[in-house]
């Protein structure tokens, strides 16, 4: 009985190190990342869309995704901020 409680714990730590502690990471730096934009950042979403920031709020972003088009999404649906180089 004992032998089978150590794998079981044993086969949870190996979860939480290999699966959950990783994506809570990267929760925590995508979330980082999206309280940090401002104006001028150019992000992509998770649609694909490319663009620059015009305006942000708390909960919402108007980026220009052309000359004269500018979409406003959910600040939650950014995939990734653009970096130069």
């Amino acid at each position: 009985m004992t032998v089978m409680l150590i794998n079981i714990i044993l086969i949870g730590a190996i979860f939480y190190f290999l699966l959950i502690r990783p994506q809570k990471k990267e929760r925590q730096r995508h979330q980082e990342m999206l309280q940090k934009l401002t104006k001028g950042d150019r992000v992509v979403t998770n649609g694909g869309i490319v663009g620059q920031i015009v305006h942000a709020t708390d909960a919402e972003l108007t980026i220009r995704t052309g000359e004269n088009t500018r979409v406003v999404i959910d600040r939650g649906y950014v995939a990734r901020k653009i970096t130069d180089g």
